[in-house]
């Protein structure tokens, strides 16, 4: 049996011939078996083939003896939040995210939302799977469950509605699941939706919804500049992440939403801990430290991010690859939560986004992240620490290299699923140090990788 769509953190692969509905029955009956969970939220994506795996996943689940709710089509932050809020002993959501449109995947749970991954777990179910099956004595039960009232009061708890007013807000679902959410939401909130790609399609009639793809942007840019819109936002496939555009129809990279989510939450609770990834860090630091709040790094990464929160208590967590980790929301990421706080933010102080965002960047010009394919990553690592260790004032290796200077610094790492080296590059307040400083380490890789 091909067990290939079994990853790190989750599960993904091609439909048929890497995940199928009787490879997803063997799941569910090995995730009871694995983790003992009794009562199990399954939810799924807009994929064609998401209601068929969660049929045959949530047969499994019953088989081996555990109740199954059934929340429906839905973003996989409702199955956090469903798991969580109703005190279950796990969930599931089939989903793929932004993969190709003939994959399909699963994120799992266990109670009060945390992950399971390769660490904890999920290597465990993926064995298991292998051996033979029993039926339980006695199976589970099949229940549908409603969430999204729950689920939308609990996002509106959020945010300050009366301090709301009215403004346009271009939303792109990439027909995606999140324009269901929005839907709902609409009849709570002051603002004018122009939707885009609103329409939930598993054919994604316009390419697969991933706003982190250049090509994938202008539609919502366009849609900006064309309505007048105080700012746009588009989402990921299951709307764990959610992008940024400004007034402008400018992309805003994600480093600098982190930085203004965390000033916006910390002015909420009045201090706190704010959970960030090492690649860019200097504007959140800023941020953090201005707003009396405690900045902590942690790894890169959903498990990591998730358990460095519960641990330290932090109110919020952010990466720059767009996903914003929230501790009301059982320290779990969700790609609504940070648009309405920056709506909120916006309706408060009166100020465009570009300005909010425009001394940011001033202040702290970053690279965004630059990929190049290695041969040997560790060795081209290794040898960009040995040149630019000597005179930093500080080396990290929390997650891959960082290496700092007085006014600038990098963090190189490796991917986790590819030879592929990541780059990120930033300064203080000088661009022009920020574009030659990239330009350099760029040559430096470029001359290593032989």
């Amino acid at each position: 049996m091909d067990l290939s769509c079994f990853k790190a953190y989750d599960l993904r692969g091609r439909v048929p011939d890497q995940l199928n509905p009787i490879l997803a029955e063997k799941i569910g009956r090995a995730y009871v078996e694995i983790t003992g969970a009794k009562k199990v939220i399954v939810g799924y994506d807009i994929r064609l083939s998401s209601p068929e795996i969660a049929e045959a996943l949530s047969s499994g689940l019953m088989a081996a003896g555990a109740d199954v709710f059934d929340i429906g089509l839905c973003g996989t932050e409702q199955v956090y939040f469903a798991t969580s809020h109703y005190q279950m002993d796990g969930g599931i959501m089939v989903t793929a995210s932004h993969n190709p449109k003939d994959h399909n995947g699963m994120k799992m749970v266990g109670p009060e939302s945390r992950p399971i991954s390769s660490d904890n777990g999920l290597n465990d179910i993926r064995d298991r799977v292998l051996e033979p099956f029993f039926d339980a004595a006695e199976q589970g039960k099949y229940e549908t469950l409603e969430v999204m009232s729950a689920y939308v009061d609990h996002l509106l708890g959020y945010i300050d509605a009366g301090s709301l007013k009215p403004m346009t807000i271009v939303c792109n679902a990439g027909n995606g699941g999140a324009g269901l959410v929005i839907d709902e939401l609409e009849q709570h909130l002051p603002f004018d939706f122009i939707k885009v790609h609103h329409e939930a399609d598993g054919h994604f009639p316009n390419g697969v919804p991933n706003p982190i793809l250049p090509e994938n942007r202008s539609a919502t840019a366009d849609a900006v500049l064309q309505n007048g819109a105080a700012m746009g936002i588009a989402w990921d496939g299951d709307y764990d992440r959610c992008f940024f555009f400004d007034e402008t129809g400018r992309f805003i990279e994600g480093y600098y939403i982190v930085g203004l989510l965390a000033d916006q939450f910390l002015r909420k609770t009045g201090g706190g801990k704010v959970i960030h990834d090492p690649r860019l860090t200097w504007n959140t630091l800023d941020l953090v430290e201005a707003a009396g709040g405690e900045a902590i790094e942690s790894k890169t990464g959903h498990a990591f991010i998730k358990q460095r929160m519960r641990d330290e208590d932090a109110v919020y967590g952010g990466e720059m690859s767009a996903h914003h980790y929230f501790r009301d929301f059982a320290y779990c990421d969700s790609g609504m939560i940070p648009w309405l706080l920056v709506a909120e933010r916006l309706c408060q102080s009166g100020q465009t986004l570009s300005s909010l965002i425009d001394a940011r960047i001033e202040a702290y010009p970053a690279s965004g992240e630059i990929n190049r394919t290695i041969s040997d990553p560790p060795k081209v690592i290794a040898a960009i620490e040995a040149k630019y260790g000597v005179g930093a004032k500080s080396v990290s290796h929390v997650d891959g290299l960082s290496v700092e200077f007085d006014n600038w610094r990098f963090n190189l790492r490796m991917s986790n699923t590819e030879p592929v080296v990541r780059l990120n590059v930033e300064a203080r307040g000088d661009k022009a140090l920020m574009e030659a400083k990239t330009e350099e380490l760029l040559e430096e890789m470029k001359r290593l990788n032989v």
